[in-house]
């Protein structure tokens, strides 16, 4: 059950593309025979077909984890979990030109940055490879009477939702902490971007997972999403998305069974110039803040505060900067900045530049589509912004960003914190003094220091306020798909003799 592409792109070419759900192992029909098309954010074509998930196939995965979870996955050694991942991992790797050219297909994203992502998929995989038999429990003293100890238990049956500005690289940050702890999963990829998230679904049975471990599914939220996050056989729903979309979920596992539930959410993060930052290595920064991806990244620095002393030269300075990025075709040896992912999206970004002008904002740079075909927006940079304007307070995700002076460092604390947002936020100085204080005094879950977007799968990632529940990635990550267990056991009955 495939499609034959041609990616036409050094070390890929043609490839067979699965198209069915993957479910048990095997890749197949929907239950009600529906497709949906998947659209080329370059072209605005047609790429392919792909089978469309409904309520019943959402049983169907679910029922195939839960029997495998309850009769063999639940016996399979710690030790054999983390092989099957490095496995895995192994296979991304083996598969990374291939992988990466279907993300910039599918996405519009750059190659060279896709190649990035499929690297750290492998990365992520392997370090929960790593975890697998390192998941302990502890031996707690209270009296001389008992033994008590704690041991560390799968969740059972988890479902996961992802987006599609970074779909393989999420598919790994979901995939690896939740099978590192001995579940199984049920996971959605978005409907924008489902293709790599099947071509990966066919590496978890060349890595030999037992079927029923992994189960990939594609479809729409309000259909297939909203099935997993209520459906009462799910013990555990994951989702990185919207905040708006995250409320929802949360509703539907409180009115289900209350299953648990992590969410990684929206951003309006702020990135916060100092007098006595190098300006040309902020500038740098500042540049891959926003408009890495498109500007499509929950973390991206879309609040640019810099200090009055630097602010004129820092704005002519980014401007120049900024219009030196590649903007056009993912697969162009220099592009840097490919479309955005899809028509819905383009249209959302035009109408926060739109709104921008209306409220009194000066576009310094960009505001305008760039080129005739695609989802492409030219990198826009606004000044003369107040923090009550629209683009100052909601999520734009796209390649826009509003920069603002200030005075004091009391100052870029206070606005740094003035949204309902905490996802990540930088700060760039030559003070180690000033970039601890107003590191701790920030309300986000990542603080970067004379960097940006610099994640690891060693790090956790999560955000404060209205950014999320839990964490990704790291040690961190472990908590979320896995439970604790307390046995006390009271000593010299018969059970000791």
């Amino acid at each position: 059950m495939a499609v034959s592409i041609n990616l036409e792109t050094p070390g890929a070419g043609k490839y067979e593309q699965p198209t069915g759900l993957f479910i048990n192992n095997e890749f197949v029909k929907g239950e009600d025979g529906k497709t949906f098309e998947v659209i080329n954010p370059s072209t605005e074509k047609p790429i392919c077909e792909v089978h469309e998930a409904t309520e019943k196939d959402v049983d169907r995965a679910v029922s195939v984890a839960r029997k495998t979870f309850e009769t063999s996955w639940i016996n399979v050694t710690s030790e054999q979990r983390g092989k099957y991942l490095v496995k895995l991992a192994d296979l991304f790797e083996e598969n990374l030109e291939l992988l990466a050219s279907i993300e910039s297909l599918d996405n519009g994203k750059a190659l060279s940055m896709a190649k990035v992502d499929i690297g750290m998929c492998a990365g992520c995989l392997r370090y929960y490879g790593g975890w697998a038999d390192k998941i302990h429990g502890k031996v707690i003293e209270t009296n001389p009477d008992t033994f008590n100890y704690t041991k560390q238990e799968p969740i059972g049956v988890v479902g996961q939702i992802i987006p599609w500005n970074f779909p393989l690289l999420m598919w790994a940050w979901k995939i690896g902490p939740a099978i590192a702890c001995g579940n199984t999963v049920v996971l959605k990829s978005a409907e924008q971007t489902p293709l790599g998230a099947l071509y990966a679904a066919k590496l978890v049975k060349e890595a030999g997972f037992p079927p029923g471990v992994i189960n990939i599914i594609s479809g729409f939220g309000k259909i297939a999403g909203a099935a997993l996050s209520a459906h009462m056989d799910v013990d555990k729903i994951a989702f990185t998305g919207s905040t708006v979309v995250g409320r929802q979920i949360m509703k539907a596992a409180a009115g289900s069974n209350l299953k648990k539930v992590t969410l990684e959410l929206g951003g309006k993060s702020p990135n916060i110039v100092f007098n006595d930052a190098d300006i040309e290595n902020a500038i740098s920064w500042v540049n891959f803040g926003i408009f890495f991806n498109h500007g499509q990244c929950c973390c991206a620095g879309s609040r640019i505060y810099v200090q009055e002393g630097i602010y004129d030269k820092f704005v002519e300075s980014f401007k120049a900067r900024a219009q030196k990025n590649v903007v056009g075709d993912p697969f162009g040896a220099d592009t840097f900045q490919g479309p955005q992912v899809s028509q819905l999206q383009y249209d959302r970004i035009m109408g926060y530049i739109d709104a921008g002008r209306k409220e009194g904002a000066k576009v310094e740079i960009g505001g305008e589509r760039h080129g005739k075909e695609g989802y492409f927006i030219q990198p826009t940079i606004f000044s003369g912004v107040s923090e009550d304007m629209k683009i100052m307070q909601e999520e734009i995700f796209g390649p826009v960003c509003s920069i603002a002076k200030f005075k004091t460092e009391e100052d870029a604390i206070r606005l740094g914190n003035t949204t309902t947002y905490g996802l990540a936020s930088a700060v760039h100085t030559s003070s180690l003094n000033t970039a601890i204080r107003v590191s701790n005094a920030l309300r986000a879950g990542t603080v970067w220091v004379n960097q940006y977007n610099m994640l690891h799968h060693a790090l956790p990632f999560g955000g404060y306020k209205e950014s999320g529940i839990g964490r990704e990635l790291g040690e961190a990550a472990l908590a979320n798909y896995s439970q604790t267990k307390t046995v006390s056991i009271r000593l010299g009955d018969a059970l000791f003799g």
